[in-house]
């Protein structure tokens, strides 16, 4: 049995160990310094940081709060010019961009845009109506897509019977221009925005100025109109061509606002094959509606009605993108019906169901 007095030797031992601990640990933070007093008061983590979020007014210091976000700024955009038919790649750089999904250029959807924190790239679409200016930029944290669906056929001569027929005449009540492009609505406000200037650079920004210009407002000065005579398609879109930089030929002309003309320039049947014959010359290739994938803004188009193999009608390309689910789609602009952006597949499966289209294209 323990003695009387082991509960005082017990207690008196435990006093002297403790007090030998103390003196201990102040001997080694003599030895150790500061150091060692700061790893005292680690919560345990490697690098030192408190991560108990539970303890507040413990008398360690307040935690450190995370430093917000940059707000979205747009600083340069380069270049700060592009062609009125678009297509090159446009980089906005700044600060806190890595959330943009979306990018509007004058209300118009740009296409593959892609974003990090410091800059946006995205292509430049073409100019609404191919007319030179300044344009805004703006930044979306939500995708803005394109209206795929949206189609101009204007159809300003009342019928599509008159569409490329003989005995039309202009109609001026045709309707208002609602380029393909334009962007749904996007979520939100713009995060941020810049300014892109459009310019005339191109030989093709020159030709499609020159048919967003007259495809309602013929210009009777200079080529005159041949509705009277069968329709005007030919004639629209061969000065199209003059603006494009083409000039006016013995076997192809139009003089004395259009007193004076060519089959070639004024008749599709005789045009069609006439192009084809001086394809080498203009650098042009003929080819069938199944080689969409090489047609491009300012090419022309060809469509028969009838399946007789002759052509009753022709147009300028003013649009050529691709949907989601990879068809591409193609635009064009026209006299007879009169329309800025009438869409190909419409024209032969609907206004004329049976009809096919082909392509002239330029090489360069």
């Amino acid at each position: 049995m323990p003695c009387p007095n082991d509960r005082g030797v017990a207690y008196a031992g435990r006093v002297m160990t403790a007090s030998m601990n103390r003196r201990a640990l102040f001997s080694l933070a003599g030895v150790a310094g500061i150091g060692f007093a700061l790893a005292a008061c680690s919560s345990g983590s490697e690098d030192g940081n408190d991560r108990d979020s539970g303890s507040k007014g413990s008398g360690r210091g307040s935690e450190t709060t995370p430093a917000p976000s940059a707000k979205p700024a747009a600083s340069a955009l380069t270049p700060a010019q592009v062609p009125l038919a678009g297509g090159v790649t446009v980089t906005v750089t700044g600060t806190g961009l890595a959330a943009v999904k979306g990018v509007t250029v004058g209300g118009v959807a740009a296409r593959d845009v892609q974003a990090t924190a410091s800059k946006v790239t995205f292509t430049a679409p073409h100019q609404a109506m191919y007319t030179a200016g300044n344009a805004d930029v703006a930044l979306f944290t939500s995708v803005v897509e394109p209206i795929a669906s949206a189609n101009q056929s204007s159809d300003g001569n009342g019928s599509a019977a008159n569409d490329g027929q003989s005995g039309v005449t202009q109609d001026n009540a045709t309707a208002a221009p609602t380029p393909t492009a334009a962007a749904t609505p996007a979520a939100g406000a713009a995060v941020a925005t810049t300014t892109l200037a459009y310019a005339a650079l191109t030989d093709v920004d020159r030709q499609l100025a020159y048919a967003m210009r007259y495809w309602k407002d013929y210009n009777l000065a200079e080529y005159g109109t041949m509705n009277p005579i069968g329709g005007d398609c030919a004639n629209y879109v061969c000065q199209t061509l003059i603006a494009r930089g083409w000039e006016q030929r013995s076997d192809w002309y139009n003089r004395a606002a259009g007193a004076e003309h060519s089959a070639t320039w004024t008749y599709c049947p005789t045009m069609d094959p006439w192009l084809e014959d001086h394809a080498a010359e203009f650098a042009l290739t003929r080819r069938s509606s199944d080689e969409r994938d090489k047609v491009k803004i300012g090419d022309i188009v060809f469509f028969d009605w009838n399946a007789n193999g002759s052509p009753d009608h022709t147009t300028i390309v003013s649009e050529v993108f691709t949907e989601p689910d990879g068809t591409i789609r193609i635009k064009s602009a026209s006299h007879n019906q009169d329309g800025p952006y009438r869409d190909l597949d419409e024209m032969i499966t609907v206004q004329h169901p049976g009809g096919s289209a082909w392509f002239h294209t330029f090489d360069a």
